[in-house]
């Protein structure tokens, strides 16, 4: 297949000087992989916006094509499990950060990388969730598999509540019947938390105290922040409870003491979003399709075109996006 696109590259020349800017390729300028994909929509996530900031750590590689998510129709397939035509998704192993991404018109991936687009679920929908989406639902799925958290049991907490993972998080609980306390810093969020199916609100989690245990306030949590404030967390949880550590927003590192885990049995669960195996990662995806899936969903997505990326980028690395930007590349 010969066809000419654009993608947005990011590249480091050699004083150290980082640029980023829409690029011409050809099919042949794509890295090694199984399948070529015709990209239809994609994400931006804080990741990507910081893959195009001097030293941010986050690509190992240049000249690249940010973008850690994609979703798109197979035009190719050397891959006789998966069909010109099909529908599928891509998030984490390498994709944008190693490997070209979803910040093109077209994407060469492995094979073994590639979920199927489950039914109920259109391709806007997956990139709706994108790895936001994703990593709340895989948070989810441990803590209910792990018997943290039940419907019966008492209220869940979701930190950083006003984020994409916090925000769909919120929905999803909330779909699946849970009491969901959302907390975050943002008071502007408040009223929107409450329609994404937050029962209460509460101020961002401060950071640790000295006590030893804290009041059991809730049965759950997922945590996208980390930092001193999850040991908080740790010491409010219920007998048996559990916190889904999965971000560090908050700070890279805490402290506590064994109190929360030897006298209440909770747990921290560390989640990886990135290197899911796949059977776990298909199943989060069906569970996206259908009982995480809320009719909310598309209330939180601001479209754009690709052509508008680069602005979009900049309103990221400002922190001044809402939701979840979307990228629909026949916009």
């Amino acid at each position: 297949m010969s066809v000419n696109f654009k993608a947005f590259m990011v590249e480091k020349d050699n004083d150290g000087t980082v640029t980023s800017d829409f690029k011409d390729l050809s099919i042949n300028d794509l890295p090694e992989g199984e399948v070529l994909i015709k990209v239809q929509y994609s994400g931006i996530n804080y990741k990507d916006a910081l893959s195009t900031v001097k030293d941010s750590g986050v690509l190992k590689s240049y000249p690249m094509v940010p973008g850690i998510d994609l979703a798109g129709t197979v035009v190719e397939s050397d891959d006789p499990t998966i069909e010109k035509g099909e529908e599928v998704i891509i998030t984490g192993y390498d994709l944008g950060v190693n490997h070209y991404g979803g910040f093109s018109e077209y994407a060469r991936v492995k094979s073994d990388w590639i979920v199927k687009c489950p039914e109920n679920l259109t391709l806007e929908e997956a990139m709706i969730y994108g790895t936001a989406g994703y990593t709340a639902g895989l948070a989810i799925e441990k803590l209910e598999k792990a018997n943290f958290m039940t419907l019966e049991g008492d209220k869940v907490l979701v930190r950083g509540a006003s984020g994409g993972v916090g925000s769909l998080a919120v929905m999803m609980l909330n779909e699946l019947g849970y009491k969901v306390v959302a907390s975050t810093g943002n008071k502007k969020a408040t009223n929107k938390l409450k329609e994404l199916g937050a029962r209460e609100v509460i101020d961002r989690i401060s950071e640790d105290s000295n006590e030893i245990l804290g009041k059991r306030t809730w049965q759950a949590a997922i945590d996208p922040c980390g930092g001193p404030g999850t040991p908080y967390i740790a010491k409010h949880l219920t007998n048996g409870g559990g916190v889904a550590l999965i971000g560090m927003t908050g700070g890279n590192h805490f402290e506590t003491s064994v109190f929360p885990f030897i006298l209440r049995g909770v747990s921290v669960v560390g989640l990886d979003s990135v290197m899911t195996p796949m059977k776990l990662r298909q199943r989060v995806w069906r569970r996206l399709a259908t009982d995480l899936k809320s009719n909310k969903l598309h209330e939180i997505k601001n479209t754009i075109a690709f052509k508008d990326l680069k602005h979009s980028i900049e309103t990221v690395l400002n922190h001044e996006n809402a939701g979840r930007i979307i990228i629909d590349f026949e916009a």
